[in-house]
Protein backbone atom coordinates (compact mmCIF):
# COMPACT_ATOMS: atom_id res chain seq x y z
CA UNK A 1 0.00 0.00 0.00
CA UNK A 2 1.24 3.25 -0.81
CA UNK A 3 1.62 6.00 2.04
CA UNK A 4 2.42 9.50 0.62
CA UNK A 5 4.68 11.05 3.13
CA UNK A 6 5.42 14.81 4.18
CA UNK A 7 9.18 15.47 3.72
CA UNK A 8 10.45 18.61 4.11
CA UNK A 9 13.48 19.42 1.55
CA UNK A 10 16.15 19.41 4.09
CA UNK A 11 15.16 15.76 5.15
CA UNK A 12 14.65 14.32 1.93
CA UNK A 13 18.35 12.33 2.01
CA UNK A 14 17.18 10.60 5.49
CA UNK A 15 13.33 9.70 3.97
CA UNK A 16 15.77 8.58 1.12
CA UNK A 17 18.44 6.45 2.74
CA UNK A 18 14.91 4.66 4.62
CA UNK A 19 13.51 3.62 1.20
CA UNK A 20 11.38 6.42 0.80
CA UNK A 21 11.21 7.56 -3.24
CA UNK A 22 10.10 10.55 -5.26
CA UNK A 23 6.93 11.03 -7.21
CA UNK A 24 7.86 13.58 -9.79
CA UNK A 25 4.64 13.43 -11.02
CA UNK A 26 2.86 14.25 -7.96
CA UNK A 27 5.49 15.86 -6.25
CA UNK A 28 5.72 14.07 -3.27
CA UNK A 29 7.87 11.51 -1.40
CA UNK A 30 6.08 8.48 -0.34
CA UNK A 31 7.30 4.33 0.82
CA UNK A 32 5.14 1.64 -1.40
CA UNK A 33 4.46 -2.00 0.75
CA UNK A 34 6.47 -1.07 3.67
CA UNK A 35 5.96 -3.46 6.48
CA UNK A 36 7.09 -1.10 9.36
CA UNK A 37 6.11 3.37 9.00
CA UNK A 38 7.70 3.43 12.50
CA UNK A 39 10.51 4.93 10.68
CA UNK A 40 8.62 7.21 8.70
CA UNK A 41 6.21 8.55 11.49
CA UNK A 42 8.00 11.90 11.50
CA UNK A 43 7.09 12.69 7.83
CA UNK A 44 3.15 11.10 7.69
CA UNK A 45 0.16 13.35 7.64
CA UNK A 46 -2.19 12.83 10.73
CA UNK A 47 -4.75 10.87 8.86
CA UNK A 48 -1.93 8.38 8.46
CA UNK A 49 -0.54 8.69 11.95
CA UNK A 50 -4.08 8.22 13.59
CA UNK A 51 -4.34 4.44 11.69
CA UNK A 52 -0.86 3.31 12.69
CA UNK A 53 -2.02 4.61 16.48
CA UNK A 54 -3.65 1.76 18.70
CA UNK A 55 -7.29 2.12 19.56
CA UNK A 56 -7.98 4.20 22.33
CA UNK A 57 -9.67 2.05 25.50
CA UNK A 58 -13.10 2.41 24.80
CA UNK A 59 -14.23 4.20 28.13
CA UNK A 60 -18.22 4.10 29.70
CA UNK A 61 -19.96 7.65 30.45
CA UNK A 62 -20.69 8.73 34.10
CA UNK A 63 -23.53 6.90 35.77
CA UNK A 64 -26.49 9.28 35.56
CA UNK A 65 -27.86 9.88 39.36
CA UNK A 66 -31.48 10.74 39.66
CA UNK A 67 -33.28 11.80 42.52
CA UNK A 68 -36.15 10.38 43.83
CA UNK A 69 -39.84 10.73 42.78
CA UNK A 70 -41.80 12.65 45.17
CA UNK A 71 -44.68 12.42 43.62
CA UNK A 72 -47.89 12.49 46.25
CA UNK A 73 -49.58 9.73 46.76
CA UNK A 74 -52.32 10.99 48.02
CA UNK A 75 -54.82 13.36 45.72
CA UNK A 76 -53.29 16.20 47.47
CA UNK A 77 -53.21 19.42 44.79
CA UNK A 78 -49.40 19.50 44.60
CA UNK A 79 -46.98 19.64 42.37
CA UNK A 80 -44.83 16.29 41.50
CA UNK A 81 -41.76 17.88 42.97
CA UNK A 82 -43.20 19.62 45.85
CA UNK A 83 -43.77 17.87 49.22
CA UNK A 84 -46.59 16.46 50.66
CA UNK A 85 -47.32 15.77 53.74
CA UNK A 86 -49.04 12.39 53.17
CA UNK A 87 -46.30 11.64 51.38
CA UNK A 88 -43.17 9.80 52.97
CA UNK A 89 -39.60 10.88 51.61
CA UNK A 90 -36.84 8.61 50.86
Amino acid sequence: MRTNLTVPFAEKDAAKSLGARWDPALRVWYVNNVPDLAPFAQWMPRSAKADMAPPAPATRPAAITRAPRTEPLCDCDVLPWEPCTHTPTT
